[in-house]
């Protein structure tokens, strides 16, 4: 049985599990002239975060469903959104499971000058909790990324770097973190925390990244450094500043960049 799709136009029902607890999970997907990027590494990973939370995974018709039809622009997002459904009495689950997925395109534009140009990131004060159930996957519950968000208003700041409560970077807010050691290209374990990016899932599976372990003090000192998801690409990183506007290390703009050339030719942009 496929579970419910609703619709742009219908609400989410007061008692759906995903508005009152979290409890469901979503994917972020890059479409170029309406097909979608990397989405066999999409499926995997709701795939995963379904096994990980008990919630049952639509059939590939029902999520294929959500991204077939015409373009409206060279580059849009699709977003889902995978939710356990309704009813319970409060946290016990209900007897019988109704997913409620939902799903909604809008047209995007990349940003080529943060391609070109390199950007600025800092470091964030929040620090991420350790949670290894949940780690890896992308689930609704957010709050830690949006604190800190919100830790900055500064527009020049692309993104900020979270490291955990052991003081280990572990991602950007909304973009993994790769760093280059040696001449060899690293991202964290993310076993304890955060998000598996289905980039850096391509990435490792052919080879071109290795996982490796960075304090947060040691980042500074790395030789070169990325923020990246599958739907922005690849940003070299050219500062890095403290969360208190300090400027911790600047890095010169490598053109061309052989790690921002092959994600890139995975996610089909030339």
């Amino acid at each position: 049985m496929l579970p419910p799709t609703l619709s742009d136009d219908q609400s989410v029902p007061f008692d759906d599990r995903g508005l009152a607890y979290g409890d469901g999970l979503f994917e972020t997907v890059l479409l170029r002239a309406g097909k979608p990027v990397l989405w066999r590494y999409h499926t995997a990973r709701l795939a995963k975060g379904c096994h990980r939370l008990g919630i049952p995974l639509p059939c590939q018709q029902a999520l294929d469903a959500t991204w077939q039809g015409g373009p409206t622009a060279e580059f849009e997002v699709l977003k889902l959104i995978l939710t356990r459904g309704s009813g319970g009495r409060g946290y016990a689950q209900p007897d019988q499971v109704t997913p409620h997925l939902l799903s909604r395109r809008t047209p995007f534009q990349p940003s080529v000058e943060r391609w070109q140009k390199g950007v600025a990131v800092r470091l964030c004060d929040l620090q991420l909790a350790r949670q290894p159930r949940l780690a890896g996957i992308k689930h609704l519950n957010r709050l830690e990324n949006v604190l800190a968000r919100q830790e900055w208003s500064d527009a020049t700041i692309a993104e900020g770097v979270l490291a955990d409560s052991e003081g280990l970077v572990v991602e950007a807010t909304s973009m993994n973190v790769f760093w280059q050691r040696a001449g060899e290209v690293l991202t964290p374990q993310l076993d304890q925390c955060g998000v598996a990016g289905t980039l850096r899932a391509a990435l490792l599976e052919h080879g071109a990244i290795a996982l490796a372990s960075l304090s947060l003090h040691q980042l500074a000192n790395v030789e070169r450094l990325w923020v990246a998801n599958s739907v922005q690409g690849v940003w070299q990183v050219t500062k890095l500043f403290a969360a208190d506007g300090s400027l911790l290390q600047s890095w010169p703009l490598s053109q061309p960049d052989p790690f921002q050339r092959l994600a890139h030719q995975l996610l089909g942009v030339t």
